[in-house]
């Protein structure tokens, strides 16, 4: 049996002031290999702290964080960086494209950072990427010069370029239109349908949300359910 995508147990965060605040309360969550699961929740609930804990730009207070099967918590600052560039992909409600830089250029970026230089086999990636997002043939426009739906799915060809084991996304449609929200939604299942790429997208539309395989709902710091979709 594989190891799954991603493990949580009993995970707190607490934050120092004047008094000591507890924000997560023992979570404990599971995602394996191939799921695609929202998690929802209203503002203030804990789920961006909880989302920085799981892509480890966070640590927690106590608990442990699994990502594909492996123990964060000894990991040093290196150790977290090379895993998160390994593991994890991440999107976000705003592209964060380099709008001076082409569609291309900004799909590679991970890759020429994690090995200091951008090469033919980075190219040959990011073409593959851009393809799985049906945006090759923008490749070469500026990253400013793209549509917000286009610039969205730019943004997701370069969290795939390096082949996660999980994609977070936090309100990828947040700052889209309904129309273009369905298209980049339905294009993150289609790429979860053919790559087995795990997803777990944040996101206040509940509406989206019901059309994950799995939803986890969060409430002061809780988990307060977790369904998955009747088959």
């Amino acid at each position: 049996m594989s190891n799954p995508a991603l493990e949580l147990s009993n995970v707190t965060k607490d934050y120092a002031g004047a008094v000591i605040t507890r924000v997560l309360h023992g979570i404990s969550v599971r995602i394996d290999v191939g799921e695609f699961v929202a998690l929802v929740g209203p503002s203030g609930s804990g789920k961006s702290t909880l989302l920085n804990i799981i892509g480890l730009l966070d640590r927690p207070s106590s608990g442990s964080v699994f990502v594909t099967g492996i123990d964060t918590g000894p990991l040093d600052d290196h150790g977290r960086t090379r895993l998160r560039g390994k593991s994890l992909g991440f999107v976000f409600q705003f592209h964060h494209l380099l709008g001076a830089l082409t569609t291309l250029e900004n799909v590679m970026m991970p890759l020429a950072i994690a090995s200091g230089s951008m090469n033919k086999h980075h190219q040959e990636r990011a073409h593959e990427a851009l393809r799985a997002v049906d945006l090759l043939h923008r490749k070469d426009t500026l990253a400013r010069s793209l549509s917000g739906g286009e610039q969205q799915r730019a943004a997701i060809a370069r969290a795939l370029v390096h082949e996660p084991s999980l994609l977070l996304a936090d309100e990828p449609t947040g700052n889209l239109d309904r129309r273009t929200s369905d298209t980049v939604f339905q294009l993150m299942r289609s790429i979860h349908q053919r790559l087995g790429t795990s997803f777990l997208i944040v996101t206040h539309d509940q509406r989206l949300a019901a059309r994950c395989d799995r939803v986890i709902t969060v409430a002061d710091g809780r988990i307060e359910s977790d369904e998955r979709a009747a088959p």
